[in-house]
């Protein structure tokens, strides 16, 4: 199968450490759905990415379904349990962390436009997003040594790149002074190779 991704996109991250983690083989295709529109459209009408093809020609995206799918079909490392209740709660933490996503890939695309150009009371709405979600992650995790239940899982996964896209791409919002158990889970997740070997390139 093949991954088309950016290497500093957060949700493409999200994936490639849930390969890494199913043991998945795969062949990372490099791309800007800017650059490459028609070439991503292909695959996903959107042209968004991350977008997977599955080599019997089935194109899985966005990124929360293709970790869904990725689960589904290696039985190494479950990253979303099966009962109910539990699957949920892992699922509603990836749609927190995917959230504080969404709000500072906003403040990053509207910071890159032309200063006279920018909304800054746009740019506020977005960081109340992200600063609102990065308090509700701490408040959740309290002192558990995970996210959600007693193991690794997805919603780790989810959370380490929302983390890890703040330290990227909004190295002023300082969480970790905040939320110090937060700090703690990051530095426990960034000990793992799936972690360490999809660090963001530096800009």
């Amino acid at each position: 199968m093949k991954l088309l991704a950016s290497l500093t996109s957060p949700y493409a991250r999200k994936v490639r450490i849930a390969l890494a983690e199913k043991k998945i083989e795969y062949t990372l295709v490099e791309v800007s759905p800017v650059a490459a529109e028609d070439a991503v459209a292909a695959v996903n009408p959107l042209a968004k990415i991350p977008a997977l093809i599955v080599e019997e020609g089935l194109h899985v995206y966005d990124s929360r379904v293709i970790v869904e799918y990725l689960d589904s079909v290696s039985p190494v490392s479950r990253l979303i349990p099966e009962p109910s209740r539990q699957r949920i709660a892992v699922k509603r933490w990836e749609a927190l962390a995917d959230g504080i996503c969404d709000a500072a890939v906003i403040i990053v695309q509207e910071r890159k436009r032309p200063p006279q150009q920018q909304d800054p009371a746009g740019v506020e709405r977005q960081l109340r997003k992200v600063r609102r979600g990065v308090d509700e992650l701490a408040r959740e995790l309290g002192d558990k040594p995970w996210c959600s239940g007693e193991a690794y899982s997805l919603a780790d996964i989810a959370t380490g790149c929302a983390l890890g896209y703040l330290d990227f791409r909004l190295p002023e919002i300082d969480w970790r002074d905040a939320h110090p158990n937060l700090a703690r889970l990051a530095e426990k997740l960034g000990r793992r190779a799936s972690f360490a070997d999809t660090v963001p390139p530096a800009a």
